[in-house]
């Protein structure tokens, strides 16, 4: 099975900051503005966010594999819940490519498979250099496409 880019782990830690960056500033305001929320404990609960979310982005990284099977397209994640799942080709609707600010900086991308369904409907493999994620989303069509013409 194929793991995903390293960077990736960047791009997770990055988002563990955000909640810890917030629960810090509304500690500070609070404190400036009387309220009784010591400001050294809403830095201690900021940096148990974060500490969490950084651990959480190694955990991630290790478990999450996909692979491209002649029949489905096959991804195993989670770090509490593991989750697998298989999508069918012919349950595909269309593939694309996604790259966010924060994974333009990194130089990721990602691969949005869109599926007939009503739950979950679609499938994202995040932390794929660009290059990979088009070979990928190419590769995927060609399949979904076989697949329609198979099943006809």
């Amino acid at each position: 099975m194929e793991s995903l880019n390293s960077r990736v782990r960047l791009a997770w830690v990055a988002g563990a900051l955000v909640p810890g960056a917030v629960i810090l500033a509304v500690g500070v305001v609070a404190g400036r503005i009387g309220a009784p929320v010591p400001p050294a404990a809403a830095a201690g609960v900021a940096l148990v966010i974060v500490a969490l979310g950084v651990a959480a982005a190694f955990v991630r990284y290790r478990v999450w594999r996909f692979e491209v099977r002649d029949d489905s397209l096959y991804l195993v994640r989670g770090v509490l819940t593991r989750v697998d799942t298989s999508v069918p080709y012919v349950r595909v609707q269309h593939v694309d490519t996604r790259r966010g600010p924060i994974e333009r900086t990194l130089g990721l991308a990602s691969v949005v498979v869109y599926t007939a369904g009503s739950r979950g409907a679609d499938i994202t493999i995040p932390g794929l250099t660009p290059a990979r994620a088009s070979d990928l989303r190419e590769r995927l069509r060609e399949l979904a496409t076989e697949s329609e013409f198979d099943a006809v």
